[in-house]
């Protein structure tokens, strides 16, 4: 049980990636397929933050004030990256490390705020689920820009 726990736990965090990798490539993939309104493009947004919330408060049994906190904080973050976003695309950046540095940039944004969010326990489950790997991956990627 404990093991099956843990691997549902690893996955919901690579979809926390997938899904901040997704809203690099929804403009892209709205484009090919059909054209998205910008309410459709900012609704899809809240829907995936709102599923990957849901899955957070049952993972680490948040109180509703840590969903609060959390939504706030995912919708803030991926707001702000995809604007970053929008306007690499719009100046006609194709180099993928300047995509890649701005995710990086709001992925420590979101670790280091939801670090205040969740207590200890939380906390030590959140890095044992994959975020402690993630934060080394960041940091081993900003050492080589610098």
């Amino acid at each position: 049980m404990l093991i099956l726990q843990g691997v549902k736990n690893s996955v919901m965090k690579i979809r926390l990636l997938l899904t901040a990798l997704l809203v690099l490539m929804l403009p892209a993939a709205a484009a090919a397929q059909e054209k998205l309104t910008p309410e459709q493009e900012e609704k899809e947004l809240y829907e995936r933050i709102q599923e990957q919330v849901d899955k957070m408060s049952i993972t680490y049994k948040l109180e509703d004030w840590q969903i609060f906190y959390l939504d706030s904080i995912l919708v803030h973050n991926y707001n702000a990256m995809t604007e970053e976003f929008k306007a690499l695309q719009d100046r006609k950046v194709s180099n993928s490390d300047y995509y890649l540095a701005v995710q990086d940039k709001w992925a420590e944004a979101t670790y280091q705020a939801i670090g205040k969010v969740f207590n200890p326990v939380q906390w030590k489950q959140y890095l044992k689920y994959g975020a402690d790997r993630d934060k080394k991956i960041r940091d081993k990627r900003q050492s080589k820009r610098q």
